[in-house]
């Protein structure tokens, strides 16, 4: 008889930085990337807000691939894309990238000293639903998740989001032209999560399915700027049809 069993291993995980670690820190942002993308791509987004104040860590997923499914030998010009989990044997990756996350953010925060540092977690895409998943299970508690190009993991019942994002500031960002933001689907989601007054704010910009780095300034200058929740009338919960796969 065939029985699944799993066993604990230890093994080695990228990431990468922007910025210097230093005294001078005193704001990180641990920023999760898409579905098929790699880290070292992905953190170059984010040079448009560096500052000698400011840390952004980019972790990679711990599971790549070639991402051509042609009938060819890989080679040297072959692309690589990462993934944070399939369908396959999910609550085990979603566990593994949730401790994953949590002894990063633990590195990360010991090579600052002993001094108050404002944590934001965004997401991109299928990182949306990772970052938002970290949040919900992990033991770090950031000040502010951004899920960009994604909304809340549907693993989040809409009580506890309410109930979550009292304490960490929520702020969903969206292209208007993003392919998987069905319109029909999001005011679905506004009706749902109406009576649960998730605090939140909602904030769009003209394009795609991609990060936008105007937008990326300006979530950047209002959490240096202020440290007060807002809420609007509207709150969103996503499906996972609003990302890239993760399952």
């Amino acid at each position: 008889m065939i029985h699944e069993r799993h066993i604990s291993v230890q093994r080695s995980a990228r990431y990468y930085v922007l910025g210097e670690p230093s005294p001078k820190v005193e704001d990180v942002w641990i920023v999760c990337h898409g579905y098929g993308q790699l880290a070292k791509d992905f953190i170059s987004e984010f040079e448009t807000i560096a500052s000698p104040r400011r840390l952004i860590v980019a972790p990679e997923a711990l599971m790549r691939y070639y991402i051509s499914t042609a009938p060819a030998v890989h080679g040297p010009e072959s692309r690589v894309g990462a993934t944070w989990m399939t369908r396959e044997d999910r609550e085990t990756d979603i566990a593994d990238y949730v401790g994953y996350l949590d002894s990063l953010h633990d590195e990360i925060m010991a090579g600052l000293g002993p001094k108050n540092v404002s944590l934001t977690a965004l997401g991109f895409s299928q990182g949306g639903a990772t970052a938002s998943r970290w949040v919900a299970r992990g033991r770090t508690r950031p000040d502010r998740l951004i899920v960009w190009g994604s909304l809340l993991s549907a693993d989040i019942a809409p009580d506890q989001a309410a109930s979550l994002f009292r304490e960490v500031d929520l702020a969903i960002v969206y292209g208007t032209r993003d392919q998987f933001a069905e319109q029909a689907m999001i005011a679905d989601f506004k009706r749902l999560l109406e009576g649960h007054a998730v605090p939140h704010t909602l904030t769009t910009f003209d394009g795609g399915h991609r990060m936008d780095r105007d937008t990326l300034q300006t979530l950047a200058a209002e959490h240096h700027h202020s440290t007060t929740r807002t809420e609007q009338a509207s709150p969103l919960l996503t499906d996972e049809r609003f990302r890239m796969p993760d399952k």
